[in-house]
């Protein structure tokens, strides 16, 4: 009997996270992590149609920080490549620059660069992305991204909008907890007809995750 991708997921999310806490944390300023999604949604697009495992490698020192993360497509892997700097000011005001490099092995998609720029306080948190689609065997397109995000004791709401050649919206409500060290996470995403085929629809997604 063929093992499904839940439990192929899982395992190698247990295997993952056995071999960074013996000798990824033994490198000051490197840290890991490691989840299952029962679907994988990047910015209100659903990218797979089953569960999903991933896995990152990040680096931070002072207010610098890089990294990279790794998820299964189905059709193929995502490897992002990304980099920051995030400060926050005494009176609670945080801001952060960075640049993502979105890459795919397969068939699945072709490549993205962007320039990421955040702001938050409090409760509030602030995105927008600027970046290009390298279209193949066609004219790149250009795209940017908003988001506003509101947090509160593990509850969330996140609204999210595409713009410039690209078009489309999201609503996502979710909450999540550490359970035995592990991350949990369940929640409820709406998108609009530009990012789901030319039909609206809503979609609970259930997450397990791991840092370390």
């Amino acid at each position: 009997m063929k093992k499904s991708l839940l439990s192929i997921a899982l395992t190698s999310l247990l295997a993952t996270t056995a071999f960074t806490s013996t000798s990824v944390l033994a490198i000051e300023g490197l840290s890991a992590n490691a989840a299952v999604v029962s679907q994988y949604f990047f910015r209100g697009v659903a990218q797979t149609d089953t569960a999903s495992a991933s896995a990152g490698v990040d680096y931070e020192t002072g207010n610098f920080s890089v990294g990279t993360w790794v998820a299964d497509v189905q059709d193929g892997l995502e490897i992002d490549f990304y980099g920051s700097y995030a400060n926050e000011l005494d009176s609670g005001f945080g801001y952060s620059v960075g640049f993502t490099s979105y890459q795919y092995t397969g068939d699945f998609d072709t490549e993205y660069n962007e320039v990421n720029l955040g702001a938050s306080y409090e409760f509030l948190s602030l995105a927008y992305s600027i970046g290009t689609w390298e279209v193949e065997g066609g004219s790149d397109q250009d795209y940017d991204f908003l988001s506003v995000t509101a947090e509160y004791e593990g509850f969330y709401a996140t609204y999210g909008t595409w713009g410039d050649e690209f078009d489309g919206d999201y609503i996502e409500l979710g909450y999540g907890a550490e359970v035995s060290g592990f991350d949990i996470g369940v929640a409820l995403i709406a998108n609009s007809k530009e990012l789901n085929g030319g039909e609206a629809d809503e979609s609970l997604v259930f997450s397990i995750s791991k840092s370390f």
